[in-house]
């Protein structure tokens, strides 16, 4: 319990530099009201934007101004609860105190609210990163366990040769040639297409319906680097586990070799492999910007990377905020996981 609520503290402090980090990168230099209004916007205009995204204000007053904005803890004016549409609990007169859902400001280009284009984006990302991981795991797991029973078999040699191959390829290189290979090249024969969401509208009705069939090349393309990590960790970890006496015993119990396995060995060989699922279910949820592009997937990365060549810098600051959200998430449960799976971790 006290690692738990330690790890907590460190992701607040390493939440709080993440927000230090992106307001120097995006806010604290540059003038975001010339990006809104353009190059021939006149000097009164710009002034009144400046004057309501706080950019007349010293830089550290529109640091704290930004923290209390995305900090689930505010304190604000009545005005700018109702001014920003803010959703909360709050106690106060004029100034009020609470607790709120993090306002992570308006896009530049749309005007929309960046919380409601992040939430409209993320059921995307999350089926892609599920799917990819789902692969990644199943196959990883059971192509691990294979090479390390087989071991020094030709079906050993090509396990690590195919892992290799896959840890060395970058995900965006991948995607391309996946995307031409099999949405362009063979696609009489996949029906595949090159681009595609995980929905589609009826050109008729206007109703969104569910196309899983999108969602294989982004998926499995997403899925190959993760996959050969959990394939050379499941290997090597169940190589260990193998060559321990209380396997030896198992066997000398009579136990099946299936049973020996899956229920003693592999369940004791599964911590490095959690891991490297629950790591790198993380950076799929967090870093899947260019396979999302290069697909038409829409979800976060996507709308990241649109947001990017536009300058929609409240947008590209939202995600990166979302993304480590996620990602330290993602960290406090596997710790969790460590302890479910493996009762030396509770102490």
């Amino acid at each position: 319990m006290n690692s738990i609520l330690k790890k907590i503290f460190y992701s607040l402090l390493v939440l709080l530099g993440v927000v230090m980090l992106v307001f120097v990168m995006f806010l604290g230099f540059g003038d975001p009201a010339r990006l809104i209004v353009g190059q021939t916007g006149d000097k009164k205009t710009m002034d009144n934007i400046r004057k309501d995204l706080y950019l007349d204000q010293p830089k550290w007053t529109q640091f704290f101004l930004y923290l209390n904005d995305v900090s689930p803890v505010c304190i604000y004016s009545k005005a700018d609860i109702a001014k920003k549409e803010v959703k909360g609990l709050f106690i106060g007169a004029d100034i009020k105190i609470g607790l709120k859902i993090p306002y992570l400001r308006k896009s530049y280009q749309t005007k929309k609210s960046v919380g409601t284009l992040l939430m409209e984006a993320l059921p995307g990302t999350l089926l892609l990163s599920f799917a990819a991981m789902l692969f990644a795991t199943v196959m990883g797991i059971l192509m691990g366990v294979l090479a390390a029973v087989k071991k020094d078999t030709w079906l050993d040699t090509s396990t690590l040769v195919a892992s290799i191959a896959g840890i060395s390829a970058p995900s965006f290189f991948m995607a391309i040639i996946i995307a031409f290979l099999f949405g362009v090249v063979l696609h009489p024969f996949t029906g595949l297409n090159l681009t595609g969401s995980w929905f589609e509208v009826d050109e008729v009705t206007g109703e969104k319906y569910l196309t899983l069939k999108n969602l294989i090349l982004p998926a499995f393309t997403l899925g190959i680097r993760p996959l050969a990590i959990i394939t050379q960790l499941t290997r090597s970890s169940m190589l260990d586990v193998l060559s321990q006496d209380y396997i030896r015993t198992a066997y000398a119990k009579g136990l099946s070799r299936r049973a020996v396995i899956f229920k003693h060995a592999l369940r004791n060989a599964l911590n490095p492999v959690i891991t490297a699922i629950t790591g790198w279910f993380a950076e799929l949820l967090a870093g899947a910007f260019f396979v999302e592009y290069i697909f038409g997937w829409q979800g976060i990365g996507k709308i990241t990377v649109d947001a990017l060549e536009k300058l929609d810098y409240p947008v590209v600051m939202g995600s990166v905020l979302v993304s480590a959200c996620i990602f330290i998430l993602i960290n406090i449960l596997a710790d969790l996981l460590y302890a479910a799976v493996d009762p030396r971790m509770r102490n």
